[in-house]
C-alpha cells in the first residue's frame, strides 16, 4: 500500500485522486523497488516527492511529467522564436565568421607584429608587449598559431559585444532602482547556471553549424561582470562631484560623459578583465558545438585519451588568458595614474 493514500482519503481527495486513473510507466524509485524486492529506501516514511505522492494519487503528476512538460513547451515555441531570433542574431554569425576569415587570411608576419603594436598601445609597457610577442611566436613554434588566432578571433568578437551590450546596461541599472531589481536576478541565474547548460536550449534553436550558436553562449556567459561592474562604479561616484556638476548646469548625458563614467572607468575595466577570462573559459565549453580553435585540440585529448595534445593545448589557453590578462591590467593602470594626474 502507498504512504499518503491515508492522507489523501483523510482529507477527502480520494475521488479526486482515482478520476480518470490511468497505469502510468513505473518511476525510478518503483524500478527501484521492484529489483530489489522491497522499499527502495528501506522501508519507513518516505519523502512526499511527486513520484511518491503519484503512487497514492494517481492525478499528481511524476517527475518524468514535470521533466517531459518542460521539453514539450519549449519545442512548442521554437517555432516562433527561431522566426524572431534567427535574423536578430544572424549579426553575430556574420561578425564570427568575418572575425575569423580575417584571422586566418591574414599572414602571420602581418598579424603578429599587429598584435604587438596594438599590445603596445594599450598597455605602453615595454615587459607586457615583450611578453605577448614571445607568446604568439612560442605558437607559431609548436604549430598551434592558427587554433590560437582562431581562439583570439572569437574572443575579440564576443568581449566587444559583451561590453557594447554590458555598459549601456549597467548604465541603466545604476540609474533606475527597478530595473537593478529587476536585472539582478537574471544576472545571478546567468553567473550560477553551470556552463554546459548554456548550450542546451541553443542547441534546440540553433543549427551547430552556425558560428551563432556558440557565440551566444558564450556573450551570456561573459557579460555578467561587465554588467556588474558598471553598475557599481556609476554608483560610486561621490555624490559632492555630482553636486558639483548640476551646479554647472550640467544635463544629465552631460553628467553621465563627462563625470560618471570617467570616474567609473577602473571599475568598468575591471568588468572587462573579467568579461575577457569568462569568454576564454567559455570558449573551450563551447567547442562542444563546433567553436573552432584550442578548446577543440582539449576536447580531441580527452575524447581520445591524448595527454600530450590535451596539455599543449590547455598550455596555450593559458598562455592566452595570460597575455590578455596583463594586457588589460596594464590598461587599467594607465586609466589609474591617468587619474591620478588629474
Amino acid at each position: 500500500m502507498a504512504a499518503y493514500e491515508s492522507l489523501f482519503d483523510a482529507v477527502g481527495l480520494r475521488p479526486w485522486c482515482d478520476a480518470d486513473k490511468q497505469d502510468a510507466p513505473m518511476s525510478m524509485a518503483q524500478l527501484l523497488e521492484r529489483a530489489g524486492g522491497g522499499d527502495a529506501d528501506g522501508g519507513g516514511f518516505p519523502f512526499p516527492s511527486l513520484d511518491n505522492l503519484h503512487e497514492s494519487c494517481a492525478r499528481i503528476p511524476q517527475t518524468r511529467d514535470l521533466t517531459e512538460g518542460i521539453e514539450t513547451g519549449f519545442l512548442d515555441i521554437r517555432d516562433q522564436a527561431k522566426w524572431i531570433l534567427d535574423p536578430a542574431t544572424q549579426p553575430l554569425s556574420w561578425l564570427l565568421e568575418a572575425a575569423l576569415g580575417g584571422f586566418e587570411a591574414a599572414p602571420w608576419w602581418l598579424l603578429i607584429p599587429l598584435l604587438v603594436i596594438v599590445s603596445w598601445l594599450v598597455s605602453r609597457s615595454v615587459g607586457v608587449t615583450a611578453f605577448v610577442a614571445g607568446v604568439l611566436l612560442f605558437f607559431g613554434a609548436i604549430d598551434h598559431y592558427d587554433v590560437a588566432m582562431q581562439t583570439l578571433a572569437i574572443i575579440f568578437v564576443c568581449t566587444g559585444l559583451s561590453v557594447l551590450f554590458g555598459v549601456p546596461i549597467g548604465i541603466l541599472m545604476s540609474k533606475s532602482d527597478t530595473a537593478q531589481r529587476l536585472i539582478v536576478p537574471i544576472l545571478d541565474l546567468l553567473q550560477t547556471l553551470p556552463t554546459f547548460v548554456y548550450l542546451i536550449p541553443l542547441i534546440f534553436l540553433f543549427s551547430v553549424t552556425e558560428p551563432k550558436l556558440y557565440g551566444i553562449a558564450i556573450i551570456l556567459y561573459a557579460i555578467v561582470p561587465v554588467i556588474r561592474l558598471t553598475d557599481l562604479g556609476v554608483r560610486l561616484v561621490d555624490g559632492d562631484v555630482i553636486e558639483a556638476a548640476d551646479a554647472f548646469g550640467m544635463s544629465a548625458w552631460q553628467k553621465l560623459a563627462r563625470v560618471e563614467l570617467p570616474l567609473a572607468l577602473p571599475n568598468i575595466m575591471a568588468g572587462v578583465n573579467q568579461t575577457i577570462m569568462m569568454s576564454l573559459a567559455m570558449v573551450v565549453i563551447a567547442s562542444l558545438v563546433s567553436a573552432p580553435g584550442l578548446g577543440v585540440l582539449v576536447l580531441r585529448g580527452i575524447r581520445n585519451l591524448e595527454l600530450g595534445v590535451g596539455i599543449v593545448a590547455g598550455l596555450g589557453i593559458v598562455l592566452l588568458a595570460v597575455i590578455l590578462d596583463r594586457v588589460s591590467k596594464a590598461a587599467l593602470s594607465r586609466v589609474d595614474k591617468h587619474r591620478g594626474a588629474r
